[in-house]
């Protein structure tokens, strides 16, 4: 008898299995392999400057020596890790990361309106595998909590009372999901443009808006040394993350970086990051206007991951939502998706000390910018369907999460080379 022949509850209890014994396989190989989780360890160290007064972007962690790259709110979130062993918090944090992979495998679930919960387990078993998610565990890193944090707010009712609470704490704790909150008013401004009512989108701007000032003010009220020095120097040095080149970025900075052979690719990058950031927020917005929530929100991720001066591979996490929503449209396209972020290809090439992306040629080129290309081609096909249903047939815009498509059927962080090379014989 097969799966989808089998009762439904035995079906979810089939599932559930299959996701802890992939959980428990998972967590058994992350402790052979005896990973240093070493973003975690910097957390704590960041977290351990806060409670002794130290200055915190002064900071060297690890054997490493990581700085601190988030704002300053990330850092006092990070001071409950200060009072634990470096053991239990590795425990717990791998435990509370799986944790909020099911989360995200349900919130994609419902993003694109398939949320049984044999369908989240089924996904949540195999996402752990993919490469963004399995380097985000082994690193200790904080990208689900973010992407979370997101698609609960993106997946509400329209007009919640919380509008915009998930995408302005994401945004206090790390910079990038503020894009997000550009979306939205831009969203609300064309709607409003157009003639509609753009409020529910301004409004969920605005509570974004609020959140992220009101935490990075309680911030600062706590942190002022380090909130003065935050945005008015350390949110400007991009190289303070890293080599640009690194194969681990998958941002267009990384990948003109490996293309033209140059740490730095200066206004190359800045041109690119204007035009594909202007044609994603613009490809995401007319999706949403069409009630096309799934598109909108991954498409959304997508530009902010590519226009990103530096997204390391593990900040791709978005790969599972975004297989999920190619898949309503195209399974081959979900299929290849899918082959892509499990296929660990940007690390087949050479990487590591001798700044080797400096040096490639065609086929470690195309290997190392996969995760880039296939972002680019998630947000042709988002603006190609937007392009044939036209704006004109988006009735109301409203449309909660996971509904039909208007028109058709149903269908820290920080990783400098020194830290590639403390990380590479785990």
């Amino acid at each position: 008898m097969t799966p989808t022949a089998l009762p439904r509850d035995r079906r979810a209890l089939l599932a559930l299995g299959t996701c802890l014994l992939s959980f428990t396989v998972f967590w058994t190989a992350q402790r052979t392999a005896h990973v240093s989780m070493i973003d975690l360890m910097v957390y704590r160290a960041e977290g351990e400057t806060v409670r002794g007064g130290g200055d915190l972007y002064a900071l060297r962690a690890t054997g490493a020596g990581l700085p601190a790259t988030y704002p300053p709110f990330a850092a006092l979130l990070f001071v409950p890790l200060a009072l634990l062993g470096a053991g239990t918090a590795r425990t717990l944090a791998t435990a509370g990361n799986l944790v909020l992979l099911v989360a995200f495998a349900g919130l994609a679930s419902r993003l694109v309106g398939h949320a049984r919960v044999e369908g989240v387990w089924w996904v949540a078993a195999a996402a752990v595998w993919c490469e963004p998610v399995w380097t985000t565990l082994r690193y200790g890193q904080i990208n689900l909590l973010i992407a979370v944090l997101v698609l609960w707010d993106l997946t509400r009712r329209p007009g919640h009372r919380w509008a915009g609470a998930g995408i302005g704490l994401a945004a206090a704790i790390k910079l990038t999901p503020a894009l997000f909150a550009v979306f939205l008013l831009v969203a609300g401004v064309v709607a409003r443009t157009g003639g509609r009512c753009g409020e529910p989108w301004l409004r969920h701007a605005r509570g974004a808006a609020v959140v992220f000032a009101g935490a990075t003010l309680s911030a600062a009220a706590v942190l002022p040394y380090d909130s003065w020095r935050f945005w008015t120097r350390v949110v400007f040095e991009a190289e303070r993350a890293g080599l640009a080149e690194d194969t681990a970025n998958q941002s267009l900075r990384g990948m003109l970086a490996r293309l033209l052979h140059t740490p730095d690719p200066g206004l190359w990058w800045i041109a690119a990051a204007t035009a594909v950031g202007a044609a994603g927020l613009a490809a995401s917005a007319a999706a949403e206007l069409r009630g096309s929530r799934p598109w909108a929100a991954v498409g959304c991720a997508a530009t902010a991951l590519l226009v990103s001066p530096v997204s390391w591979s593990h900040h791709w996490v978005w790969c599972v939502p975004m297989t999920m929503v190619l898949a309503t449209r195209n399974r081959t396209a979900a299929v290849g998706a899918a082959l892509v972020f499990c296929s660990y290809a940007l690390w087949w090439v050479p990487h590591g000390s001798g700044r080797h992306e400096l040096r490639q040629g065609g086929v470690e080129l195309t290997l190392s910018a996969l995760y880039g290309v296939t972002a680019l081609f998630f947000l042709a096909l988002t603006a190609a369907r937007t392009g044939r249903a036209g704006t004109g047939t988006a009735g109301t815009g409203t449309a909660r999460p996971g509904e039909a498509r208007l028109g058709e059927a149903r269908s820290g962080e920080a990783r400098p080379r020194r830290r590639s090379q403390a990380v590479a014989n785990e």
